[in-house]
Order: C-alpha cells, then sequence, then structure tokens
C-alpha cells in the first residue's frame, strides 16, 4: 500500500482507510469513520488547518466546543456524549496510525482526553405481546411476508444486530444441531441456539419461500431482496419500522429493539450477565450491565423480597 506523499488531511484519510479495509474492519465500520473524519475534515478547512501535522490537543478542545453546539439537521437535537466521545475517537486513532506508520513524526494526541460516553437507558422497550403484535402483521403479505417473519424471529430468537443478520448465509444454519453462526463485531463468531417456533420458520423460509426470491446472483445469502440479492441492513430497518407501525405501536426505533427484548426477557428470567453477554456478542460486560436498568419487573420483585421498607407493616393506618 503506497503511503501518501503529502500531509493533506484528506489523502491522509483515504490512505488510513484503506488500512483500515486492509485490515480486515467491516465496510459499515469504515463507512462510519469516513463520515466522522470527513465531518472533522470540513471543519478544519473553515479554519484553515490543510494538514494532519497542524492536529494538535488545542485544536482538538475547539472541536469539541463546536461539538457541544452542534445541533443535528433533522430534529435539531444536541449530539449525545457517545457520539461526541466518537467523532473525536476517530480523528485520535487517525493520528495515531499515522504516527504508526511513520507519516508523521508525532503523535499529538496521545494524551488527548476523551468525554465520558455516558449512559442512556434504551427508551422504547417492546413487551412480548407488543413483539407478537409486530410478528402478526407479516402474515398480511404472502410470501414476502412469510420472508419478513422469519427474519424477525430471528432477530427476537437471537438477538443478532441487522448487520450480523444480513450477513447470515445459508450454510451457517445448522439444521441438525439447531443453531446458527454469527459473524460478530471485529469477526468474532459466535454460536447461538436456534430453537422452537423461530427455527420452524426459518426452515420454512429455506424449503419453500427463498427459492422464490432466488436467481443467480443470489449466492449463499440467507435472506434475500425481491431482485435476488442479499437484504441489506438498511432495508431491514426500513421493513421492521413498516411493520411496527402497522402494528400501530409509536416508538422510535427499529431492528435494535428486538435485540433489547431478547436481553431483558433473558434477565428478567434468571439469566446471568456473563449468559447475556456472550449471546449478544458484547466484547465487555460493561455494555451488558445497561440491562439491569432496563429490566424494570426483576428490580421491583428483588427489592419487595429484600428491602426493609417493603417488608415491615406500620401500624400506621390499622
Amino acid at each position: 500500500m503506497i503511503k501518501p506523499k503529502t500531509l493533506r488531511i484528506w489523502c491522509c484519510v483515504r490512505y488510513y482507510l484503506a488500512l483500515c479495509l486492509a485490515k480486515g474492519q467491516s465496510s459499515e465500520t469504515v463507512r462510519n469513520k469516513r463520515s466522522g473524519l470527513k465531518k472533522f475534515f470540513l471543519w478544519c478547512l473553515n479554519l484553515n488547518v490543510h494538514f494532519v501535522d497542524q492536529i494538535t490537543i488545542d485544536l482538538m478542545d475547539d472541536y469539541l466546543e463546536y461539538l457541544n453546539s452542534y445541533r443535528k439537521k433533522l430534529d435539531h437535537q444536541p449530539l449525545s456524549d457517545a457520539q461526541k466521545r466518537s467523532l473525536l475517537t476517530f480523528v485520535k486513532t487517525f493520528i495515531q496510525y499515522l504516527h504508526r506508520k511513520g507519516i508523521i513524526a508525532e503523535n499529538t494526541l496521545a494524551s488527548i482526553e476523551l468525554p465520558s460516553r455516558g449512559f442512556k437507558v434504551p427508551k422504547a422497550l417492546y413487551s412480548v405481546q407488543e413483539i407478537e403484535l409486530i410478528l402478526d402483521q407479516t402474515l398480511l403479505f404472502p410470501f414476502k411476508g412469510f420472508r419478513d417473519r422469519a427474519i424477525l424471529e430471528l432477530f427476537f430468537a437471537t438477538g443478532m444486530r441487522r448487520g450480523e443478520l444480513s450477513k447470515v448465509n445459508l450454510n451457517d444454519i445448522w439444521l441438525e444441531e439447531q443453531k446458527v453462526k454469527v459473524q460478530g463485531k471485529g469477526r468474532r463468531e459466535r454460536i447461538l441456539p436456534l430453537k422452537g417456533r423461530a427455527f420452524e420458520w426459518v426452515v420454512f423460509y429455506i424449503s419453500k419461500i427463498r427459492p422464490k426470491f432466488a436467481q443467480i446472483n443470489s449466492g449463499n445469502a440467507l435472506f434475500l431482496c425481491e431482485n435476488g440479492k442479499r437484504i441489506s441492513p438498511s432495508k431491514l430497518t426500513h421493513m421492521v419500522s413498516q411493520y411496527i407501525k402497522l402494528a400501530g405501536i409509536e416508538r422510535p426505533g427499529a431492528c435494535h429493539l428486538f435485540r433489547h427484548a431478547a436481553a431483558t426477557e433473558m434477565l428478567e428470567n434468571d439469566a446471568s450477565l456473563r449468559h447475556i453477554q456472550e449471546f449478544l456478542g458484547h466484547a465487555s460486560i460493561l455494555t451488558t450491565q445497561i440491562y439491569t436498568h432496563v429490566s424494570k419487573a426483576k428490580l421491583i420483585s428483588v427489592y419487595m423480597a429484600t428491602h426493609p421498607s417493603a417488608q415491615e407493616k406500620s401500624g400506621l393506618f390499622d
């Protein structure tokens, strides 16, 4: 891979992104990095900052100030703490790689202090009854609805991310063992059970529905679009959102909410955090711990069983 002959920011960004792809990072990860670095690059242009050796901690302090005041175009809301941290991390890692490759003499952002990513509890949690209502909407549409039902059942049964589900191939469904192999983030594979109704819907889709979508360009992809190509993450989001609306549920979010629902139900039925971490494919259990805050039923039952205020009778109104 040819190193850039100039220190101009965007020339170095293109080299860095190509390096990320060569190292096996997913196209979605690289796309996010490109978007974040483009935002930083355009901001730098307004300040007449054109070269990577001009990127200092003082400049990043100014960039953070800009991010704090930034409002999103769609809803005019501020960036979350996690979004600001990610945007700064994109730049920090970019500079770190350039230094590691000898393109710049000093890692000027080595000692940068990143803001906390904050803590945000998912707002739109679905009950099992609501999940069932959403699943039922697929039966309104023949063939396409059967495919979509298999997708939604797989989402809820496995807690997969949308990017993971779109990558599932036919040979990732282990029919005899009733398991599915998942290609997670950072090339981490995990094997998940696929039982009961979800297994039956996936088998039905493979045997009866997929052949109606399959074309010469379909390859080994499990879930296919109407044109026979592998279904994309964005297509999954649009599809799930439509079924949520048909169910009469007006809450934000789509595919990821099945993941939240699966994890929350497991926690409320006494699954350990370690098992849920493995189930969801989280690299750190700190990410999994968010579900201890959304499992309200479990919190209330533990409180009632253990807290003195919930157990003693005052006799005040006897």
